[in-house]
């Protein structure tokens, strides 16, 4: 696979009484890669340190083989979209998705046609004046997609993107999704707890239990070999 894009080592990071520990992952580029695991697992806290929301106690965390340790999130080029969407309720639509583009001084012209551009393509111009407590959850999502996208990030975080909407639309998002990875060329990191989700968008997929990463495997062969016993059980083998 040549050389990691996101190469995670030796990383430790307490947070109160839960400790995430000792892990070793490496993420190539254009990678679609799933970190499986139960609530309260340690999925979010993983994702969050690749953001850089966390200083390691210990480890490191590389990008393109450089230590981002003291490099704060907002130059990372990394998109982050939380389960709960993370939209500011007091900007609309439209005023969200350019969020990002007027914080970084871009002119009125250029933020104009990016933030046009992301809205027809999430098919959401139609609601471009609403806020988000007026429009649904698979619109919020693409809202909150979107607005992680317009700045072209190379590594998108994304942290159960799809927990909180209806069966149907959530397929919609399935195709959404390897549509945006296929367009966008990014590397995409996404957190869930459905093993089908897991094993439909991933390349490959790392089961995380209790604070460590437990394996790592390629999605379509997730089920085709046996790891320690806790995965087995975790994954209803036992």
């Amino acid at each position: 696979m040549g050389n990691p894009m996101l190469k995670i080592q030796d990383y430790s990071v307490r947070r109160g009484d839960f400790l995430l520990e000792n892990i070793n992952l490496n993420v190539y580029e254009k990678e679609i890669f799933a970190i499986l695991g139960k609530s309260g697992a340690g999925k979010t806290v993983l994702l969050e340190s690749i953001a850089g929301i966390y200083p390691p106690t210990e480890g490191s965390i590389l990008l393109h083989g450089r230590n981002v340790r003291s490099i704060p999130f907002q130059k990372r080029n990394i998109g982050f979209v939380y389960q709960d969407y993370g939209l500011f309720p007091h900007l609309s639509v439209r005023d969200n998705i350019a969020y990002g583009l007027k914080m970084r001084g871009y002119s009125r012209e250029k933020i104009e046609e990016k933030t046009e551009f992301m809205m027809e393509l999430f098919s959401i111009s139609h609601i471009s004046a609403q806020f988000p407590k007026n429009i649904s959850g698979g619109e919020c999502q693409r809202t909150a997609i979107a607005r992680a996208l317009i700045l072209e990030p190379e590594l998108l975080l994304l942290d159960e993107p799809f927990a909180a909407i209806d069966s149907s639309t959530k397929k919609k998002m399935y195709s959404d999704l390897m549509k945006i990875h296929e367009k966008f060329s990014c590397t995409i990191v996404i957190v869930t707890h459905d093993f089908c989700e897991a094993q439909l968008l991933a390349d490959r997929i790392g089961i995380i239990l209790q604070g460590s990463l437990k394996a790592v495997a390629d999605s379509k062969n997730l089920m085709d070999k046996h790891y320690c016993e806790e995965v087995d059980i975790f994954l209803g083998r036992k």
